[in-house]
């Protein structure tokens, strides 16, 4: 964790001729160092055609290069304790390495090579095909996965990027070619749209001019194309059911759309949902389904937005006897927070428990890492960790009730997946 007498992050930052950002701030509690390239390259910006392209780009990136095959990364990866993860989420692909600090440039000009040059041989693509299609025949039998890649659908509208689940479809991934790959690697796998950050003990300028360096050869002028189409969400309540024999859980997902991230309503919001659904053991929802009534295994909210407006997405699962009552709990606990709104002890709790998490962000590597590549994404400032927690505390009782004052039962999004 960054020393608290220095608590605001101020990371050397560093804008190259490429577009590409990169971002770099010591932290001497630790002889590791993590380092982390994020392109805006998630599924958000897979073409129509090919929903799950970028996941399976992602899971390419460590497969060989044009002269170091799969096993012999591997070999030199393992062979010097280091860590590299490759993931994909609807908005970023992001390749992460932790390793020991005198091993640092060497991985970074190896990390580099593997996301500039990946090798995309047919072998691998078969291989990475198999496992994926496997999964995908996992997913078909998975009630929570099912249910919450049915709202996401349904909330967003099929013809919308955010729609599809990152994993995308059998028939899109049976079909997928290298050519298919190389077109998205070009695409959107480039310096105009990477955001770098190294965190550990070093210092900072040599740390950027070491990731200078490892990119310098990967030029690249332009800016693709970042921005999302709006929402529309739709105007009624939204139910569907899926039906999955054979289970003894059933699993709901059930909500809404809320501000985006750099929406004015956003930490209003936040803890809003809070109160709602994440405080404790899992906020009103979770004391009253789960605590009170026992209906559910589990029940809380997440409500997670980027660029464009992020769900509030209620979770549940439930004996498959128990739906119809679970989600009238639902409508019943949205109601209460919309027509009453939340007490001032319930804020005073939502507000000092988000900004109790901030320190847990930033105890490791790759905590500082992703929080810092996030303040660059949405353009927050070097010192936000300092003032995140008096913009939690700024937002009042009437601004939170104001926010649930939008969520009606009558518009919400639900879908069911079991038995």
């Amino acid at each position: 964790m960054i020393p608290a007498a220095d608590s605001a992050l101020r990371p050397a930052r560093r804008r190259l001729g490429s577009g590409a950002v990169i971002i770099a701030r010591r932290n001497p509690l630790t002889p590791a160092v993590t380092f982390m390239l994020a392109f805006d390259a998630g599924s958000a910006f897979d073409p129509p055609s090919h929903p799950g392209l970028a996941a399976f780009t992602a899971r390419m990136i460590d497969r060989g290069t044009a002269d170091l095959s799969a096993d012999d990364l591997a070999e030199e990866i393992e062979g010097r304790g280091a860590s590299v993860e490759v993931t994909c989420n609807r908005q970023s692909l992001i390749v992460a390495c932790t390793c020991l600090v005198d091993d640092f440039e060497t991985l970074l000009t190896l990390v580099a090579r593997m996301a500039h040059a990946p090798a995309f041989s047919l072998d691998q693509i078969e291989l990475r095909r198999h496992e994926t299609l496997t999964r995908l025949a996992q997913d078909r039998e998975n009630t929570g996965t099912l249910a919450t890649a049915r709202f996401f659908e349904r909330l967003y509208g099929e013809r919308h990027p955010y729609a599809h689940a990152p994993r995308g479809t059998s028939d899109a991934i049976e079909t997928l070619t290298r050519a298919d790959l190389f077109a998205f690697h070009q695409a959107r796998v480039r310096p105009a749209l990477l955001t770098a950050a190294v965190v550990g003990d070093l210092d900072e300028r040599a740390a950027c001019d070491a990731l200078e360096a490892a990119l310098g050869g990967w030029p690249d002028a332009d800016a693709p194309d970042r921005i999302l189409p709006p929402v529309s969400p739709p105007a009624l309540r939204d139910l569907s059911v899926i039906r999955v024999p054979g289970k003894a859980q059933a699993d709901i997902a059930y909500g809404f759309l809320g501000p985006g991230r750099l929406d004015s309503g956003y930490y209003a919001f936040w803890v809003m949902n809070t109160v709602l659904g994440q405080f404790g053991m899992g906020g009103r929802l979770g004391e009253n389904i789960r605590e009170r009534q026992g209906m559910a295994y589990y029940a809380y909210s997440s409500y997670d937005a980027h660029r464009i407006p992020g769900p509030l997405l209620v979770r549940a699962g439930v004996d498959p006897g128990n739906v119809e009552r679970t989600i009238a709990a639902i409508d019943l606990e949205v109601t209460r927070i919309a027509t009453h709104g939340i007490t001032p002890e319930e804020r005073a709790d939502a507000v000092r428990y988000l900004a109790g998490s901030i320190p847990r962000l930033l105890e490791t590597n790759a905590g500082i890492a992703q929080f810092l590549i996030s303040l660059e994404q949405f353009g927050l400032g070097d010192d936000f960790d300092q003032r995140l927690p008096a913009l939690l505390s700024s937002v009042t009782v009437d601004e939170a009730s104001a926010a649930a004052s939008a969520l009606d039962p009558a518009r919400a999004v639900v879908a069911i997946a079991g038995p």
